[in-house]
């Protein structure tokens, strides 16, 4: 119950409290003109609480933490993240592209395509847009760090049966541990026409379990600390071994089908959610997922729980400012320029993929919207204006002060959850943000009486990087490099402020809104 509605209860109970106090109940009559005298101190009192909640009501409905944790509790795996942000955007009124057709696009247009299903761009065209003005981008990422089934995964131990994994990423692979597991990914389906389908897979319930070993067993673990070897020690238990189970794998005519290097009882598992037969799944590409919700936690529910916040929180923070920033056809009657988004998978491991930021996909878009409004082959001139009046944040999680280790953060650079949004700076380009980018989308932020933060890395420590130097290098457009503060970044749990969820959606939109504008009031070559 909010303070409003707990106020006006009271209030509400004080008003019966005294109506009844009276021995005997007054005359009808007067009880009629009671009914319609409200003193003037009531009436001011109850116009208060009705505005109070008017307001609670209000800021309820422009956060958009209940739908990020929606969000989050679809997306398990990237495949899922980009088939729900494909969900919303068509939702939203924008239109599917296809890569390998021909696209029709016009001003005031909102279009999108996706690659993989593990990747997205989206943009909407400003009515005002003319063939040289600008992309305006917020690029994100939607991998993970997790663990990922081998080709060949089925394996028996001391009478279980196993399933192998590789790693993903730089996880923080001791948290995986005595967490209740599943599955979720995509497989390869056979039809009965002989053609294949392409679907998407998710387990719900608990199914794997990576177990520690006893305290009894290793006696010293609290002192030499926790160094299990991932080959051998990090491979998920799934039963125990019946007799008729078996790990053996058998070829027929040199052909390999899933249920020969897959546990039959994994593979019926997945036939049961997918409603089809064993031998009709003839390819899977599974993560292993923690099955606990996300969910606000904290004494003053002011902190977001979940798996995954790194990066999937600025994918859909992006995303959704781009949906609310163009919803009603007057959104974009007085833009210039294309507003996009961006969603690459990969990013935890270089970006060197045909979904990742090192492939050229985005620019490959930009470069053939920029041909098709110029309803011809638009000369080298007329992309390369594009791209130099074009700017990019790159959207990627923060560090957060942690308040166990605080010397692990330079002395005047720590963020702090609920601060806003944090601009990333590293002089030797780990990350891509310069004196001028940082200064456009703090002005934006100043514009619009938001809060921002500053994270530089101790010299004597190695820094991280994101996907802005690789976009920012090729082609060469001008980049901010941002993220929402968080702490245990790669834990199968982490964490981050409910308020600077709120925030950088509210700054990412004013950045779609308002950029064109602030940008031509600056100069710099």
């Amino acid at each position: 119950m909010s303070t409003t509605s707990i106020i006006l209860a009271a209030f509400i109970s004080a008003s019966s409290h005294r109506s009844h106090h009276h021995c005997a109940p007054p005359p009808a009559q007067f009880q009629r003109q009671q009914q319609l005298f409200v003193s003037p101190q009531k009436m001011l009192l109850t116009n208060n609480l009705i505005a109070m909640q008017s307001a609670e009501t209000s800021e309820s409905s422009t956060s958009i933490v209940g739908d990020l944790l929606d969000y989050l509790n679809e997306s398990w795996t990237q495949f899922h993240a980009t088939a729900e942000a494909k969900r919303q955007l068509i939702a939203a009124g924008f239109h599917l592209l296809k890569e390998n057709e021909k696209w029709d696009l016009q001003p005031g247009g909102r279009y999108f395509f996706t690659r993989n299903m593990s990747s997205l761009v989206a943009f909407a065209i400003g009515k005002k847009y003319s063939i040289g003005n600008g992309f305006h981008v917020i690029a994100a990422h939607t991998d993970s760090p997790c663990l990922k089934l081998k080709p060949k995964s089925a394996s028996t131990k001391s009478g279980y049966l196993m399933v192998n994994v590789q790693l993903y990423g730089g996880g923080l692979w001791h948290t995986w541990f005595d967490r209740d597991l599943s599955v979720a990914g995509r497989v390869i389906l056979r039809a009965d026409d002989g053609s294949f389908l392409h679907r998407l897979v998710k387990i719900t319930r608990p199914l794997l379990r990576v177990p520690t070993l006893a305290i009894h067993l290793n006696r010293t673990v609290n002192q030499d600390g926790f160094k299990p070897n991932l080959e051998t020690q990090l491979i998920p238990l799934l039963a125990t071994k019946t007799e008729n189970a078996t790990a053996d794998s058998t070829e027929k005519n040199n052909v390999s089908s899933s249920k020969d290097v897959h546990h039959q009882l994994l593979l019926q598992i997945l036939s049961d959610e997918l409603s089809c037969k064993i031998d009709d799944i003839v390819s899977v590409e599974l993560n292993l997922c923690d099955t606990q919700p996300s969910c606000l936690g904290g004494a003053n529910n002011e902190f977001i729980f979940s798996g995954r916040l790194d990066n999937l929180a600025s994918s859909f923070c992006g995303l959704r400012a781009l949906v609310d920033s163009c919803t009603l056809p007057e959104d974009l009657s007085n833009e210039h320029a294309i507003r996009m988004i961006a969603l690459f998978d990969n990013e935890e491991v270089g970006s060197d993929s045909y979904q990742g930021a090192g492939a050229p996909t985005m620019f490959e878009a930009m470069r053939r919207i920029t041909d098709c409004l110029s309803h011809q082959s638009a000369g080298e001139s007329d992309f390369a204006r594009a791209i130099r009046h074009s700017f990019l944040v790159s959207a990627d999680m923060a560090h957060g002060v942690h308040p166990n280790f605080v010397d692990k953060h330079e002395e005047h650079h720590r963020p702090e959850l609920q601060k806003g949004l944090v601009i990333k700076h590293n002089a030797n380009q780990r990350y891509a943000t310069s004196g001028v980018t940082s200064f456009l989308f703090k002005e934006v932020a100043r514009l619009h009486s938001l809060p921002t933060q500053d994270f530089v890395v101790r010299n004597d420590m190695g820094c991280g990087s994101t996907i802005g130097p690789i976009l920012a290098s090729g082609v060469g457009i001008r980049t901010v490099d941002c993220g929402i503060a968080q702490l245990s970044m790669h834990s199968v749990r982490e964490i981050c402020g409910k308020e600077d969820i709120d925030i950088a959606y509210k700054h990412f939109k004013a950045f779609y809104q308002t950029f064109s504008s602030i940008d031509r009031k600056l100069i710099v070559d």
